[in-house]
């Protein structure tokens, strides 16, 4: 039996996804894909989950597609199979809950697009960042060259798709390509430290701030306002909002039910 190319473990309401490759560059096989959509599946079946990791256990995160299965891939291919990945690498914004990325080591190509799918990326200094596919006569089409322009802007995009730079952990979080910058020993416990910062919050309103974020980044100013009268007063009807006032004017630390 060969070994996994991933894993998830759940602890109380965090789950991790791990990338554990035995040879430690996760490349992105065909197995590599099918087997984050069915842990992305399971992930949002469990209520009980808060926050999510998705991390790498050896000294990448990613380095990306796999080359041998990059030599197999023609028009029919894409055309068959690029809808499902597209809606793999998209998943964790769909997912209700909380994604964090730790990135260290190489992030490259589909790794980096993963990686912009997730909603805080954490760097540890060393990780080196790029979308490299045009040196293979591509472009990044797992859904790289939208989340890329809208997070960094159209400039930035323009210089690490057209001109395939490889920029590191510093300049990545100077952009804002990546939310924090950490020392490489300190990269799982931040990202530990923010899950359960996340998981220990009202868990509709984390629900409702991350859709909200999303809505207002599609541009339409009208619908993303709607939408926050909407879930506002969903949230204003909740128990978890009657306990986090409460235990705020009481000086204890709340209970949530996400009720």
């Amino acid at each position: 039996m060969s070994e996994p190319v991933m894993k998830l473990t759940k602890d109380g309401h965090i789950a991790t996804i791990t990338f554990c490759d035995p040879a430690g560059l996760n490349l992105m096989s065909s197995d590599f894909v099918t087997t984050l959509a069915d842990l992305q599946e399971e992930i949002s079946k469990d209520n009980q989950l808060r926050a999510v990791i998705v991390c790498s256990s050896g000294a990448h995160f990613s380095a990306g597609v796999d080359l041998a299965l990059l030599k197999t891939v023609d028009a029919r291919f894409v055309k068959d199979k690029l809808n499902f990945l597209q809606r793999t690498f998209s998943r964790f914004q769909e997912i209700n809950i909380p994604v964090i990325a730790a990135i260290k080591g190489f992030c490259l190509g589909g790794g980096l697009e993963l990686a912009l799918s997730c909603d805080i990326r954490i760097a540890a200094e060393g990780a080196t960042l790029a979308l490299p596919e045009v040196k293979f006569g591509l472009t990044a089409d797992q859904t790289g060259t939208t989340r890329l322009t809208k997070l960094v802007g159209i400039g930035q995009a323009k210089k690490l798709i057209l001109c395939t730079e490889m920029i590191d952990a510093a300049e990545s979080y100077r952009i804002g390509l990546v939310e924090y910058l950490v020392k490489p020993e300190e990269l799982d416990g931040k990202a530990l430290q923010l899950a359960k910062r996340i998981s220990n919050l009202p868990p509709s309103a984390i629900r409702f701030g991350k859709i909200g974020v999303n809505v207002a980044a599609e541009g339409n100013t009208y619908a993303a306002l709607m939408f926050e009268q909407a879930q506002s007063i969903y949230c204003f009807s909740t128990e978890d909002k009657n306990e986090a006032v409460n235990a705020f004017i009481e000086k204890r630390k709340p209970v949530f039910y996400d009720r």
